[in-house]
């Protein structure tokens, strides 16, 4: 198993007491998530978080702030981003775990909740995954279309039924 990126863990004594948490990752921190992440630069990555006991494990609430670049997925340029995305997590000790072919129905109020292993939880990694989640996974440079224009690849528009029919009809002349 490789270290986490970013870690800081809390505990479910920590919790039962209360806990507001801000972190910012550093620079060292901060190339190792984007590696992870395969972003092409991640200059600002901080959590704020508060941590509180429940019956049986803990909520983590909070948000997650980075500023980042990703690279166009049609043309590779840079694609700047600010993100701000919060987060409402319950880690509780048991969740009902079904076999490998056991379906489980979840509830809205269930989306969020994961297992407390340990009686811990690392925010850091929480924060990571946040910021996972909240990537465009497919992020596209405001020039894509005209690079890919010049380069003579077709838009949907052109490659679809409409376009070939476009492309037949001034074939005809009509």
């Amino acid at each position: 198993m490789t270290a986490p990126e970013f870690s800081y863990v809390v505990t479910l004594t920590e919790a039962g007491q209360g806990r507001d948490v801000e972190l910012t990752a550093d620079e060292a921190a901060r190339a190792r998530i984007a590696k992870r992440l395969d972003l092409v630069e991640l200059s600002r990555f901080e959590l704020t978080a508060a941590v509180r006991a429940v019956a049986g494990g803990m909520t983590v609430r909070g948000e997650v702030k980075a500023r980042l670049v990703q690279s166009c997925a049609a043309s590779g340029l840079p694609v700047p981003a600010a993100i701000a995305e919060p987060f409402d997590l319950k880690f509780l000790r048991d969740l009902p775990v079904g076999g490998e072919d056991d379906e489980i129905e979840l509830g809205s109020e269930d989306i969020d909740m994961l297992p407390l292993e340990h009686d811990r939880v690392d925010l850091g990694e929480v924060a990571v995954q946040t910021l996972s989640l909240a990537l465009d996974p497919y992020p596209r440079h405001p020039d894509a279309d005209r690079i890919l224009a010049d380069k003579g690849v077709l838009s949907e528009e052109q490659a679809g039924p409409f376009g070939a029919l476009a492309a037949l009809k001034g074939k005809t002349g009509a």
